[in-house]
Protein backbone atom coordinates (compact mmCIF):
# COMPACT_ATOMS: atom_id res chain seq x y z
CA UNK A 1 0.00 0.00 0.00
CA UNK A 2 1.01 3.70 -1.01
CA UNK A 3 2.22 5.41 2.36
CA UNK A 4 -0.01 8.01 3.62
CA UNK A 5 1.47 11.44 4.61
CA UNK A 6 0.33 13.95 6.86
CA UNK A 7 -0.78 17.01 4.90
CA UNK A 8 0.91 16.37 1.40
CA UNK A 9 0.09 19.23 -1.35
CA UNK A 10 -2.96 18.41 -3.03
CA UNK A 11 -2.07 20.01 -6.82
CA UNK A 12 -3.99 19.64 -10.13
CA UNK A 13 -3.49 20.62 -13.84
CA UNK A 14 -5.01 24.02 -13.40
CA UNK A 15 -1.58 25.10 -10.75
CA UNK A 16 0.18 22.73 -14.05
CA UNK A 17 -1.50 25.00 -16.50
CA UNK A 18 -0.24 28.54 -14.27
CA UNK A 19 3.28 27.09 -13.51
CA UNK A 20 4.11 26.79 -17.21
CA UNK A 21 2.18 29.71 -18.03
CA UNK A 22 5.50 31.55 -15.65
CA UNK A 23 7.92 29.22 -17.59
CA UNK A 24 6.49 29.39 -21.55
CA UNK A 25 6.33 33.44 -20.49
CA UNK A 26 10.28 32.95 -19.17
CA UNK A 27 9.04 34.91 -15.68
CA UNK A 28 11.81 32.46 -13.79
CA UNK A 29 12.96 34.87 -11.51
CA UNK A 30 11.79 36.46 -8.59
CA UNK A 31 9.17 38.61 -9.12
CA UNK A 32 6.42 39.04 -12.42
CA UNK A 33 3.11 38.88 -13.30
CA UNK A 34 2.42 35.96 -11.04
CA UNK A 35 3.51 37.37 -7.92
CA UNK A 36 0.93 40.67 -8.38
CA UNK A 37 -1.70 38.78 -9.46
CA UNK A 38 -1.17 36.50 -6.30
CA UNK A 39 -0.99 39.58 -4.48
CA UNK A 40 -3.89 40.99 -5.32
CA UNK A 41 -6.05 38.03 -4.96
CA UNK A 42 -5.00 37.03 -1.42
CA UNK A 43 -6.28 40.44 -0.22
CA UNK A 44 -9.23 40.17 -2.15
CA UNK A 45 -9.83 36.59 -0.30
CA UNK A 46 -9.55 38.41 2.86
CA UNK A 47 -11.06 41.73 2.28
CA UNK A 48 -8.50 43.40 0.63
CA UNK A 49 -6.42 44.71 3.11
CA UNK A 50 -2.63 45.33 1.51
CA UNK A 51 -0.54 41.94 0.35
CA UNK A 52 3.64 41.26 -0.40
CA UNK A 53 4.16 38.19 -1.27
CA UNK A 54 7.24 36.25 0.46
CA UNK A 55 9.94 33.73 0.56
CA UNK A 56 7.95 32.25 4.05
CA UNK A 57 5.97 32.57 6.54
CA UNK A 58 8.78 32.96 8.61
CA UNK A 59 9.88 35.75 6.42
CA UNK A 60 6.97 37.35 7.14
CA UNK A 61 7.09 37.52 11.06
CA UNK A 62 9.99 39.01 10.80
CA UNK A 63 9.57 41.34 8.55
CA UNK A 64 6.18 42.04 10.83
CA UNK A 65 7.82 41.95 14.28
CA UNK A 66 10.66 44.95 12.42
CA UNK A 67 7.79 47.00 11.16
CA UNK A 68 6.46 47.45 14.89
CA UNK A 69 9.82 48.25 15.80
CA UNK A 70 10.94 45.19 17.52
CA UNK A 71 14.86 45.25 18.28
CA UNK A 72 17.93 43.97 20.81
CA UNK A 73 16.64 43.71 24.17
CA UNK A 74 13.09 43.84 23.23
CA UNK A 75 10.84 41.82 25.01
CA UNK A 76 7.99 39.94 22.79
CA UNK A 77 5.11 37.51 23.88
CA UNK A 78 4.38 34.55 22.33
CA UNK A 79 2.05 31.61 22.94
CA UNK A 80 4.07 28.48 24.20
CA UNK A 81 2.00 25.87 21.89
CA UNK A 82 3.28 26.85 18.40
CA UNK A 83 5.68 26.01 15.72
CA UNK A 84 9.26 27.36 16.93
CA UNK A 85 9.47 30.01 13.89
CA UNK A 86 6.77 32.04 15.72
CA UNK A 87 9.73 32.86 18.39
CA UNK A 88 12.78 32.64 16.40
CA UNK A 89 11.06 36.02 14.63
CA UNK A 90 11.67 37.36 17.70
CA UNK A 91 15.48 36.30 17.84
CA UNK A 92 16.39 37.36 14.55
CA UNK A 93 15.75 40.69 15.59
CA UNK A 94 17.87 40.43 19.06
CA UNK A 95 14.49 40.24 21.01
CA UNK A 96 13.38 38.25 23.74
CA UNK A 97 10.46 35.68 23.56
CA UNK A 98 8.61 35.63 26.69
CA UNK A 99 5.81 32.91 26.78
CA UNK A 100 2.27 32.36 27.65
CA UNK A 101 0.24 29.47 28.11
CA UNK A 102 -3.10 28.63 26.27
CA UNK A 103 -6.99 27.96 26.61
CA UNK A 104 -8.86 25.05 26.87
CA UNK A 105 -11.52 25.79 24.65
CA UNK A 106 -9.14 26.42 21.74
CA UNK A 107 -5.39 25.61 22.76
CA UNK A 108 -4.50 28.94 21.63
CA UNK A 109 -2.99 31.96 23.46
CA UNK A 110 -5.30 32.75 26.52
CA UNK A 111 -6.99 36.36 26.50
CA UNK A 112 -6.94 36.22 30.60
CA UNK A 113 -2.73 35.52 30.36
CA UNK A 114 -2.43 38.40 28.50
CA UNK A 115 -4.48 41.13 30.70
CA UNK A 116 -2.70 39.26 33.56
CA UNK A 117 1.14 39.70 31.78
CA UNK A 118 0.34 43.00 30.65
CA UNK A 119 -0.77 44.63 33.75
CA UNK A 120 1.77 42.97 35.76
CA UNK A 121 4.39 44.51 33.23
CA UNK A 122 3.15 48.18 33.68
CA UNK A 123 3.15 48.20 37.06
CA UNK A 124 6.38 47.38 36.21
CA UNK A 125 7.54 49.88 33.36
CA UNK A 126 8.61 47.07 31.32
CA UNK A 127 5.90 46.66 28.74
CA UNK A 128 6.69 44.50 25.46
CA UNK A 129 7.49 45.71 22.45
CA UNK A 130 4.82 43.32 20.53
CA UNK A 131 2.55 40.34 21.33
CA UNK A 132 2.22 37.05 18.17
CA UNK A 133 -0.94 35.60 18.69
CA UNK A 134 -1.23 32.23 16.54
CA UNK A 135 -4.04 30.87 14.39
CA UNK A 136 -3.02 26.86 15.76
CA UNK A 137 -3.62 23.81 13.33
CA UNK A 138 -6.65 26.60 11.41
CA UNK A 139 -8.32 28.06 14.60
CA UNK A 140 -8.59 31.73 15.33
CA UNK A 141 -7.25 32.78 18.34
CA UNK A 142 -9.70 34.53 20.51
CA UNK A 143 -8.48 37.81 18.92
CA UNK A 144 -10.98 40.95 20.27
CA UNK A 145 -10.54 40.37 24.19
CA UNK A 146 -6.14 40.37 23.63
CA UNK A 147 -6.58 42.99 21.03
CA UNK A 148 -8.35 45.26 23.03
CA UNK A 149 -6.04 44.61 25.95
CA UNK A 150 -3.45 44.90 23.70
CA UNK A 151 -4.51 48.82 22.53
CA UNK A 152 -5.14 49.77 26.05
CA UNK A 153 -1.58 49.33 26.88
CA UNK A 154 -0.16 50.33 23.10
CA UNK A 155 1.22 46.72 22.33
CA UNK A 156 1.04 45.82 18.94
CA UNK A 157 -0.25 42.64 17.35
CA UNK A 158 1.06 40.65 14.71
CA UNK A 159 -0.92 37.41 14.02
CA UNK A 160 0.80 34.02 13.19
CA UNK A 161 -1.74 32.93 11.05
CA UNK A 162 0.87 30.13 9.50
CA UNK A 163 -2.05 27.55 9.46
CA UNK A 164 -5.07 29.21 8.93
CA UNK A 165 -5.69 30.91 5.28
CA UNK A 166 -9.37 30.39 5.40
CA UNK A 167 -10.56 30.25 8.68
CA UNK A 168 -12.57 32.98 10.22
CA UNK A 169 -12.88 34.56 13.60
CA UNK A 170 -16.58 35.94 14.27
CA UNK A 171 -16.99 36.29 10.48
CA UNK A 172 -13.74 37.95 10.05
CA UNK A 173 -11.19 35.95 8.22
CA UNK A 174 -7.92 34.93 9.38
CA UNK A 175 -4.63 37.02 8.74
CA UNK A 176 -6.82 40.59 9.01
CA UNK A 177 -6.94 40.22 13.05
CA UNK A 178 -3.99 41.98 14.17
CA UNK A 179 -1.88 44.79 12.96
CA UNK A 180 -0.44 42.32 10.76
CA UNK A 181 -0.67 39.18 9.58
CA UNK A 182 1.05 36.68 7.59
CA UNK A 183 0.24 33.42 5.84
CA UNK A 184 2.34 30.33 5.40
CA UNK A 185 2.19 28.18 2.13
CA UNK A 186 4.66 25.60 2.71
CA UNK A 187 4.42 22.47 1.20
CA UNK A 188 2.40 21.09 4.48
CA UNK A 189 -0.48 23.38 4.14
CA UNK A 190 -3.51 23.53 3.46
CA UNK A 191 -2.31 25.59 0.02
CA UNK A 192 1.27 25.78 -0.48
CA UNK A 193 3.30 27.83 -2.88
CA UNK A 194 5.95 24.81 -2.19
CA UNK A 195 7.74 27.22 0.14
CA UNK A 196 6.20 30.45 0.57
CA UNK A 197 4.03 32.92 2.85
CA UNK A 198 2.40 36.11 2.57
CA UNK A 199 2.44 39.62 5.10
CA UNK A 200 -1.42 41.64 5.17
CA UNK A 201 -1.23 44.72 6.71
CA UNK A 202 -3.80 47.26 7.55
CA UNK A 203 -1.65 49.88 6.87
CA UNK A 204 -0.45 50.05 3.39
CA UNK A 205 2.44 51.99 4.13
CA UNK A 206 3.53 49.09 6.40
CA UNK A 207 3.23 46.99 3.04
CA UNK A 208 5.44 49.14 1.44
CA UNK A 209 7.84 49.04 3.87
CA UNK A 210 8.08 45.34 4.10
CA UNK A 211 8.52 45.44 0.24
CA UNK A 212 11.49 47.76 0.21
CA UNK A 213 13.16 45.44 2.91
CA UNK A 214 12.43 42.30 2.00
CA UNK A 215 14.21 42.98 -2.18
CA UNK A 216 17.76 43.98 -0.24
CA UNK A 217 16.64 47.27 0.74
CA UNK A 218 17.67 49.12 -2.72
CA UNK A 219 17.13 52.18 -2.37
CA UNK A 220 16.06 54.61 -6.31
CA UNK A 221 19.16 55.14 -8.00
CA UNK A 222 20.84 53.54 -11.20
CA UNK A 223 23.25 52.02 -9.41
CA UNK A 224 22.65 49.38 -5.98
CA UNK A 225 22.46 52.33 -3.00
CA UNK A 226 21.99 51.08 0.53
CA UNK A 227 20.84 53.01 3.57
CA UNK A 228 19.32 50.33 5.23
CA UNK A 229 19.49 46.79 5.99
CA UNK A 230 17.67 44.48 3.59
CA UNK A 231 16.42 40.62 2.75
CA UNK A 232 15.90 39.10 0.20
CA UNK A 233 12.45 37.47 0.80
CA UNK A 234 10.58 37.90 -2.05
CA UNK A 235 8.59 34.87 -3.72
CA UNK A 236 9.01 33.47 -6.80
CA UNK A 237 6.90 34.67 -10.26
CA UNK A 238 6.54 30.33 -10.70
CA UNK A 239 5.89 30.12 -6.57
CA UNK A 240 3.17 32.77 -7.44
CA UNK A 241 1.38 30.90 -10.22
CA UNK A 242 1.43 27.45 -8.32
CA UNK A 243 -0.25 29.84 -5.37
CA UNK A 244 -3.08 31.23 -7.69
CA UNK A 245 -3.99 27.41 -8.72
CA UNK A 246 -3.89 26.39 -4.98
CA UNK A 247 -6.15 29.88 -4.02
CA UNK A 248 -8.83 28.41 -6.10
CA UNK A 249 -9.90 25.32 -5.09
CA UNK A 250 -9.09 26.59 -1.54
CA UNK A 251 -12.90 26.47 -0.68
CA UNK A 252 -12.70 22.23 -1.70
CA UNK A 253 -9.55 21.81 0.45
CA UNK A 254 -11.26 23.01 3.53
CA UNK A 255 -14.48 21.43 2.99
CA UNK A 256 -13.40 17.98 2.26
CA UNK A 257 -10.71 18.13 5.46
CA UNK A 258 -13.59 18.75 7.45
CA UNK A 259 -15.64 15.79 6.00
CA UNK A 260 -11.91 13.91 6.80
CA UNK A 261 -11.94 15.35 10.45
CA UNK A 262 -15.97 14.55 10.91
CA UNK A 263 -15.27 10.82 9.93
CA UNK A 264 -12.08 10.64 12.65
CA UNK A 265 -14.67 12.03 15.01
CA UNK A 266 -17.53 9.49 13.64
CA UNK A 267 -15.07 6.71 14.19
CA UNK A 268 -13.90 6.90 17.54
CA UNK A 269 -16.17 8.59 19.14
CA UNK A 270 -17.15 6.64 22.45
CA UNK A 271 -13.60 5.22 22.51
CA UNK A 272 -12.18 5.55 26.03
CA UNK A 273 -10.18 8.03 26.72
CA UNK A 274 -10.01 9.29 23.03
CA UNK A 275 -11.43 13.03 22.46
CA UNK A 276 -10.21 15.68 19.75
CA UNK A 277 -8.49 19.26 20.18
CA UNK A 278 -11.42 21.36 21.42
CA UNK A 279 -13.11 23.75 18.47
CA UNK A 280 -14.42 27.26 19.74
CA UNK A 281 -17.47 28.58 19.10
CA UNK A 282 -15.89 32.00 17.94
CA UNK A 283 -15.76 30.89 14.50
CA UNK A 284 -14.98 28.49 12.06
CA UNK A 285 -11.39 26.96 11.14
CA UNK A 286 -10.25 25.30 7.96
CA UNK A 287 -9.47 21.95 9.55
CA UNK A 288 -6.03 21.58 8.92
CA UNK A 289 -5.11 19.09 10.88
CA UNK A 290 -7.04 17.02 12.41
CA UNK A 291 -6.24 16.48 16.38
CA UNK A 292 -6.69 13.38 18.60
CA UNK A 293 -6.29 13.34 22.44
CA UNK A 294 -5.13 10.29 23.99
CA UNK A 295 -5.88 10.99 27.60
CA UNK A 296 -4.85 7.64 30.57
CA UNK A 297 -7.79 5.57 29.65
CA UNK A 298 -6.63 5.44 25.57
CA UNK A 299 -3.98 2.52 26.09
CA UNK A 300 -1.07 4.35 24.42
CA UNK A 301 -0.29 7.70 24.23
CA UNK A 302 1.02 10.14 21.03
CA UNK A 303 4.54 8.14 20.64
CA UNK A 304 3.03 4.92 20.69
CA UNK A 305 0.23 5.82 18.61
CA UNK A 306 2.86 7.25 15.68
CA UNK A 307 4.91 4.56 16.10
CA UNK A 308 1.94 1.95 15.28
CA UNK A 309 1.05 4.02 12.33
CA UNK A 310 4.27 4.39 11.11
CA UNK A 311 4.80 0.78 11.27
CA UNK A 312 1.75 0.35 9.14
CA UNK A 313 2.96 3.80 6.72
CA UNK A 314 0.84 6.32 7.67
CA UNK A 315 2.77 9.57 8.87
CA UNK A 316 1.45 10.98 11.82
CA UNK A 317 2.69 13.68 14.68
CA UNK A 318 2.65 14.57 18.50
CA UNK A 319 1.32 18.17 18.55
CA UNK A 320 3.95 21.36 19.00
CA UNK A 321 6.20 20.55 21.77
CA UNK A 322 5.72 23.81 23.96
CA UNK A 323 8.14 26.26 23.43
CA UNK A 324 9.17 26.70 26.99
CA UNK A 325 10.17 22.87 27.20
CA UNK A 326 12.65 23.17 23.98
CA UNK A 327 16.19 23.45 24.98
CA UNK A 328 16.76 26.22 22.37
CA UNK A 329 14.53 28.32 25.05
CA UNK A 330 15.49 27.20 28.27
CA UNK A 331 14.98 29.81 30.74
CA UNK A 332 12.96 31.91 28.82
CA UNK A 333 10.17 33.94 30.81
CA UNK A 334 6.67 31.76 30.57
CA UNK A 335 3.10 32.46 32.26
CA UNK A 336 1.25 29.21 33.06
CA UNK A 337 1.97 25.94 31.14
CA UNK A 338 -0.38 23.38 32.19
CA UNK A 339 -3.04 23.63 29.43
CA UNK A 340 -0.03 23.35 26.56
CA UNK A 341 1.89 20.89 28.63
CA UNK A 342 -1.37 19.14 28.25
CA UNK A 343 -1.88 19.26 25.01
CA UNK A 344 1.30 18.19 24.18
CA UNK A 345 1.45 14.99 26.07
CA UNK A 346 -1.95 13.63 24.79
CA UNK A 347 -2.69 15.49 21.31
CA UNK A 348 -1.39 13.55 18.22
CA UNK A 349 -1.87 15.31 14.75
CA UNK A 350 -3.83 12.70 12.42
CA UNK A 351 -2.99 12.49 8.60
CA UNK A 352 -5.79 15.30 7.17
CA UNK A 353 -4.60 15.85 3.59
CA UNK A 354 -7.14 16.92 1.26
CA UNK A 355 -6.58 14.31 -1.75
CA UNK A 356 -6.49 11.33 0.82
CA UNK A 357 -9.78 8.89 -0.16
CA UNK A 358 -11.92 7.42 2.00
CA UNK A 359 -10.15 4.22 1.99
CA UNK A 360 -7.40 6.12 3.12
CA UNK A 361 -9.45 7.63 6.27
CA UNK A 362 -10.79 3.82 6.25
CA UNK A 363 -7.36 2.63 6.77
CA UNK A 364 -6.05 5.57 9.13
CA UNK A 365 -9.15 4.40 11.35
CA UNK A 366 -8.68 0.93 11.46
CA UNK A 367 -4.92 0.89 12.21
CA UNK A 368 -5.53 3.63 15.13
CA UNK A 369 -8.49 1.17 16.65
CA UNK A 370 -5.95 -1.40 16.83
CA UNK A 371 -4.35 0.39 19.44
CA UNK A 372 -6.96 2.67 21.03
CA UNK A 373 -9.50 -0.09 21.32
CA UNK A 374 -7.98 -2.83 23.21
Amino acid sequence: MDRIYLSPPDVGPVERDLLLDAFDGNWIAPLGPHVDAFEAEVAAFVGDPSALALASGTAGLHLALDLVGVGPGDDVLVPSFTFAATAFAAVYLGARPCFLDSEDRSWNLDPALVEEELAERARQGRLPKALVTVDLYGQCADHDPIVATCERYGVPVVEDAAEAIGATYRGRPAGTLGDIGIFSFNGNKIITTSGGGMLLARDPEQVRRARFLSQQARDPALHYEHSSIGYSYRMSNLLAALGRGQLRSLPDKIARRRAIGDRYRAALAGVPGVGFMPVADFGEPNHWLTVVTLGPDAGTDPVGLCGHLGRLDVEARPTWKPLHLQPVFAGAPMRGGAVCETAFREGCCLPSGSAMSDADVDRVIAATLEVVAR
